[in-house]
Parts: C-alpha cells; structure tokens; sequence
C-alpha cells in the first residue's frame, strides 16, 4: 500500500450475520484485527536517565545511539521500572531491539548478548531522587520507585501545578507547562496557591506582553467559581482521579469533613479502597498541604458543595444506569451528567443488559446504535429526557 499500515481488520460481510454473531462487553464477535509483526532495529544504548513525574513516579529512560524506525529517528525509549530493566539483563554499551509499541512509542524488547563486550557496566536503579535527593520509597504492590518528597521536590510541584490548571481540574487555560516552568525558575510560583497571588506587573516582561498578563491574572481570578469536586481532583491526591474526587465531594460534601475522615470512614465511599484511603489520611496530614489549602479558602475557591448540589433534585432516576453518545445543543455532556446523578441516576460508559436506557444525541455511534438495539434497550433524545426530569 502507498501508506503505512500496522495490521488489518477481518470482517464478516452480511449484515445479517453480523448481528447474529453479535457483541462482547468490549468488541464486535464479526471482526477481528490483526497486527503486522513490528519493524524492529538494532542499537547501542549509551546510558540510562532517570525522570520524575507529577505523582513522584520515577521512570528510567534509555539514550540510545540515533535510529531510523518506522519512518522516524529514535534515540530515546521508556524502561517502565527496575522489574523491567532487570528482566532484559541491561548493562550500559549494550546492543538493543527497538520496536514502536503500536507503530508509536519506542521500547526496547530485548539485548543481542552474544555481542556483549565483557567489560559492561549493568544498569542499577537509583536508590535517590535524581532532583531533589530524597531517598525513593516502593509502596506495596506497586512496580515504580516513587520520590516522597511531594512537596519539595521541582518536578512533582512543578506536575502539580499543571494539573490544577488542567480542563478537567479548574480549567486555567492562559497558562500552560512552559509558563508554568518560567515562573517556578523566577520564583514567582512555588505551589497552586501561589497563582491567586500573581500580579500583572510581576509576568508582563517589559511592559509589552500587558494583554496576555492581565487575560493570565483573570482566567486565575476567573476559576475561584468552579465546583468543589473539581476543586478536589485539582488538588492533585494521589489515587484520587476525577471520579473518585466526585465520589467523596458527594459523600462528605465538604473539604473541612475530608480532612478529618479516619481510612474506615473513607472506604465506605463506593469505589475507595484501602489504598486510595490511606492516600486521602496522608495528603490531609501534611502541614505543607493543609497550609496550601486554607490559602486557598482564602483566595475563594469552593471548598465545599453549594446548598444545590448538597439536595439531590428528585430521584426520578434511581437505580437506573444511563449512557450518553452523540453531541447534544441544549446542554453539555458533562452537564447531562450532573443532571443524571442529581436525581439518583448512574452514569455508565459501556451498553451492556444492565442499562436502562441510552441518551442519545446527535452522531451517535454505529456499533453503540447497533448494540443498542441488539439488546433492545430504549434510546432517548435529550428533548425527551428534559422533559423526564421536569
């Protein structure tokens, strides 16, 4: 083909037998892909760095002698964790296999040892934060070395800030990583709660970037009215993800009864366990932490469930589990969503026979359509499911 190509997808043609044959929970019974063996290239590893990530993840990263694999030059692969590196035996000036992981991202799969000089140093992980110094710790089922200095450490402060800001935490988009990273070197930004107090002067240079400075200072300003549970995810505990934050702003319904909540009263949350528990118990222990939230308080962001949100609207929807598909006009999705838990109702991804029913707007999936009427689960426009909850 005059294209590149990773494999090919098998389907049965008749319609009718394709509805026969019928869905899994996941995928189609009438198709099947098939990947083409991956584009593999041999190279000498010249040695391995050390990155940290926004949770404190420390990740190995092989730099490798410059390749061309699958249309584009590769010199630097992901190692994944300590198992990995000792599962392949790695010692630096090694001859490696690189292959893309899904005609993408580079991994080595393997070390030509038979060309191993003797004299080979292996690779050991590293027993420090390469950036702050800190001894790593390895938590208990958990494959990654992480840096506990959450606090202190330039690259997780740095992380956290650019998930505060994030579309799905409090939707800051004026400032991005590189602005992020311009103002920790100058000093101007430390942690999240420094943002509420930049000051115009202090970000637009000589004077000529004064538009940008104030639109920075008032999408900052501008977020002190987003809801608590996004307010929760923003604040960046770790295990805690944008569900899980939504989960415990509904049951304790404010951040002051969160931080006082014992690990048994927290994984009485649906969906919490002991590890996301003892997450939660952590995070609100930390001087740094709770300090950096009553700056907050103070700045006006919403630590605490508006008297609305605390009253469930009615319960016209319990015990029903509703997908949405397609585009709607009246309303958002993340907006359909909201009204769906505020009157009792379950917001659930995938169709299955345990759905109620389907709230389908505009380009709705195929294969979500076909399924759906597979199963014979009933599909509601949004003009409909309004008038449900008046």
């Amino acid at each position: 083909m005059p294209v590149a190509t990773d494999g090919i997808v098998l389907k049965v043609n008749s319609l009718r037998q394709q509805q026969q044959l019928g869905f899994t929970a996941k995928s189609p019974r009438w198709a099947i892909a098939y990947k083409f063996k991956a584009e593999r290239v041999c190279t000498r590893l010249n040695e391995v760095t050390f990155q940290v990530g926004r949770t404190g993840a420390v990740t190995p990263v092989a730099n490798m002698e410059p390749v061309l694999l699958a249309g584009t030059t590769v010199k630097r692969a992901t190692l994944n964790n300590e198992d990995f590196i000792r599962s392949l035996d790695l010692h630096i000036g090694d001859n490696v296999f690189v292959e893309k992981g899904g005609e993408i991202i580079p991994k080595i799969v393997g070390v030509d040892v038979n060309h191993r000089s003797p004299n080979l140093q292996p690779v050991h992980f590293i027993s420090n934060c390469p950036e702050c110094g800190s001894p790593l710790v390895r938590y208990a089922g958990e494959a990654a070395y992480y840096c506990p200095n959450d606090t202190g450490c330039p690259p997780q402060i740095k992380g956290r800030i650019e998930h505060f800001i994030a579309r799905k935490a409090m939707n800051i988009d004026s400032i991005g990583p590189e602005t992020i990273d311009d103002y920790f070197r100058r000093g101007i930004v430390r942690n999240v709660a420094d943002l509420y107090e930049i000051r115009t002067e202090q970000i637009n240079g000589d004077g000529t970037r004064q538009k940008s400075a104030q639109k920075i200072v008032k999408g900052i300003q501008d977020s002190v009215s987003t809801p608590f549970e996004r307010v929760l995810f923003a604040l960046g505990i770790r295990f805690v993800g944008e569900t899980t934050a939504k989960l415990l702003a509904k049951h304790f319904k404010s951040i002051d009864a969160l931080m006082v909540a014992t690990p048994e009263q927290l994984v009485e949350v649906e969906g919490v366990g002991t590890v996301i528990a003892e997450s939660v118990v952590r995070f609100f222990h930390d001087e740094v932490n709770l300090n950096i939230i009553e700056r907050l308080r103070q700045h006006g962001l919403q630590m605490s469930l508006n008297a609305e949100q605390q009253q469930p609207a009615s319960d016209k929807l319990a015990g029903k589990n509703i997908v949405i598909s397609g585009v709607f006009e009246q309303h958002s999705r993340d907006e359909y969503k909201e009204m769906i838990e505020r009157n009792g109702g379950k917001n659930v991804s995938s169709i299955s026979s345990k759905t109620s029913f389907i709230l389908a707007g505009a380009n709705m999936g195929p294969s979500k359509m076909q399924k759906a009427q597979q199963l014979g689960i009933d599909m509601i426009d949004e003009s409909a499911f309004l008038k449900m909850l008046e």
